[in-house]
């Protein structure tokens, strides 16, 4: 039985606290706003008050809130202890924090995928001096943990870069779909999606990353047709500007070599 505390009870904090709990650890928790605790939750007034005397303490509050709680809580945590900020603070913030003066190894935990959906099952990356502690006490809960590389900031690193594939995507789908349904035709442009999600991912991205730069010139006059062509049907079309701005943008970074 491990003495964990979860600082940060809302959707994500309250899932993990609740799991841990069950699985037989101490769990201790402290949330300022939160209106519920979970079963086998101690709660605690402050969040200084949660860390006494835990061998590993989870942050799981929004990232704004990182430093102010990393001042609080790592010094009255002792030698031998965890301290994991699951934040979703940049890498530089999670460097900063890694440095700041205690006796607890830290670790930067990057979750890799909705909490919502997965629950305490949902794959994460830690890096840090305290990766392998993280991964010792979440693995028994049937948690996929990968371990980065590297101090404090690269499994962030590596969730951020992952970002700008699945936040980016998640909107161009949003607003190919929402197009879709403008125009009568959801079924057909699901179907497109689908396809283009299925099959040998390598090869589309070798095929993206050939075609995009060569046809940039065509395919950003085409993407400023679409963005108008959104307009006209009343949807929103932030990602379609944003492609034709980049398109442009890779369209003069080539013009010098094809001359």
């Amino acid at each position: 039985m491990t003495a964990c505390t979860v600082i940060g009870l809302g959707e994500a904090g309250a899932t993990y606290a609740a799991a841990l709990a069950a699985a037989g650890h101490q769990v201790t928790g402290f949330d300022p706003v939160a209106p519920t605790t979970p079963e086998g939750v101690t709660r605690r007034a402050t969040a200084a008050e949660a860390c006494t005397g835990a061998e590993i303490v989870l942050v799981m509050t929004g990232a704004a809130a990182a430093r102010s709680v990393a001042q609080e809580c790592l010094p009255v945590l002792g030698d031998g202890s965890v301290y994991a900020d699951f934040t979703s603070s940049s890498p530089g913030v999670m460097q900063e924090l890694g440095q700041l003066p205690g006796k607890a190894r830290f670790a930067d935990v990057a979750i890799l995928g909705p909490v919502s959906a997965l629950g305490e099952k949902t794959p994460l990356m830690v890096s840090g001096p305290g990766a392998q502690a993280v991964a010792g006490l979440l693995r028994p809960l049937g948690v996929q943990v990968e371990i980065a590389d590297g101090e404090p900031g690269a499994a962030m690193a590596h969730k951020l870069l992952r970002s700008v594939l699945m936040k980016g995507m998640a909107s161009v789908v949003v607003e190919a779909v929402t197009a879709g349904q403008a125009a009568g035709l959801e079924d057909w442009i699901r179907g497109q999606i689908a396809n283009q999600l299925a099959g040998d991912g390598q090869a589309v991205i070798d095929r993206f990353l050939t075609g995009t730069a060569k046809h940039a010139v065509r395919r950003s006059k085409e993407m400023q047709d679409t963005a108008s062509y959104l307009s006209d049907l009343g949807v929103p079309a932030e990602m379609t500007t944003a492609s034709a701005a980049a398109l442009a943008r890779m369209a003069q970074a080539t013009e010098p070599a094809l001359r």
